[in-house]
């Protein structure tokens, strides 16, 4: 269903990012995957730079964001063997890198959620928190983790 939902929407998922640093992209346990917080890479090099509402537009971020589940469920796909396992997306964490007095971050994150549910339907809602911070790695604009059930 996911691959054929992707394919419609003209959408391919990257290559899973492998890291650079001490941690897994995902953890599976008991019939939960926690990924780790996805940077919007393409071809593996994050290609936007800076604070939402600053140098960086909300409808980019939001792209953004998009790319960010991509890149989470290509590194889900290679843990899982196969996106059909997912059950339900459980919770999305969306950080954003915000320029002082910017406050949309459920607008930027919703882009997220709104791939997710077009990709799964029912199984794609979830809880959500969309946090503005300071900084993020790479001086990326969003980063994304999300947690999913999935069949054993």
């Amino acid at each position: 269903m996911i691959a054929e939902r992707l394919k419609s929407l003209g959408l391919t998922l990257p290559t899973a990012a492998q890291p650079t640093f001490n941690y897994t992209p995902v953890t599976l346990h008991r019939g939960v995957a926690y990924v780790s917080g996805q940077l919007p890479k393409v071809d593996g090099e994050v290609r936007v730079f800076g604070k939402v509402g600053g140098e960086v537009s909300l409808e980019t971020a939001r792209e953004e964001a998009r790319i960010c589940v991509l890149q989470g469920l290509a590194c889900l796909a290679a843990a899982l063997g196969d996106l059909a396992r997912i059950e339900r997306v459980l919770k999305v964490t969306g950080f954003v890198a915000s320029a002082p007095g910017f406050n949309d971050q459920p607008k930027v994150i919703d882009a997220a959620s709104d791939l997710l549910v077009k990709l799964l339907d029912d199984k794609g809602r979830h809880a959500r928190s969309a946090v503005g911070v300071a900084e993020l790695p790479r001086n990326t604009a969003v980063e994304i983790e999300f947690v999913v059930a999935y069949r054993e």
